[in-house]
């Protein structure tokens, strides 16, 4: 009989990678909430056995996985990334020793380097929670407008950030 590992330090251990995960698959920020406890409570369900951090993380993310999968299938939705071995792939590469914190760390490097406007509009949106419509009052844009900036800002962060991960 294995024993039993302690479910608050699996879930310190690797709540926070799992909620990533599963952002980076594709999942809605309070769905990933949900899923990573639906992750855990199913992975404590039965005996665990812990074989170091990253057997666990991998075994913990391929649970996640099938949950956000059950997820998609019911809301008969299509997940943002539709090949999920090769999402699995890029993470295992990038982010499997720190949980992506060298992503995160890159992310805030990259917004830092914007433009005033710019980071503006990325605090007004992923801060603050702010609509279009309202940031477009605040910056005195065109609710269009914003969503290209915004859209533009996607893609000039992602490409920062690929540049700071691969250095």
């Amino acid at each position: 009989m294995c024993p039993r590992t302690d479910p608050l330090a699996l879930v310190h251990a690797h709540q926070a990678e799992i909620w990533r995960y599963l952002r980076f698959l594709g999942c809605r920020g309070t769905d990933a909430e949900d899923l990573t406890q639906e992750t855990f409570l199913a992975v404590l369900r039965k005996p665990f056995e812990d074989r170091g951090p990253l057997a666990s993380a991998g075994y913990l993310r391929r649970v996640a996985r099938n949950l956000f999968l059950k997820s998609v299938h019911r809301q008969s939705r299509q997940p943002a990334l539709v090949d999920l071995e090769e999402a699995e792939q890029v993470w295992v590469h990038h982010c499997s020793r720190d949980g992506g914190e060298q992503y995160l760390d890159s992310l805030r490097e990259c917004v830092g380097e914007l433009q005033d406007r710019g980071q503006q509009a990325v605090s007004l949106r992923y801060h603050e929670g702010r609509s279009r419509s309202q940031i477009a009052e605040l910056l005195g844009m065109t609710s269009d407008g914003v969503k290209a900036l915004l859209r533009r800002l996607r893609q000039s962060l992602r490409a920062c950030v690929e540049r700071k991960i691969e250095n």
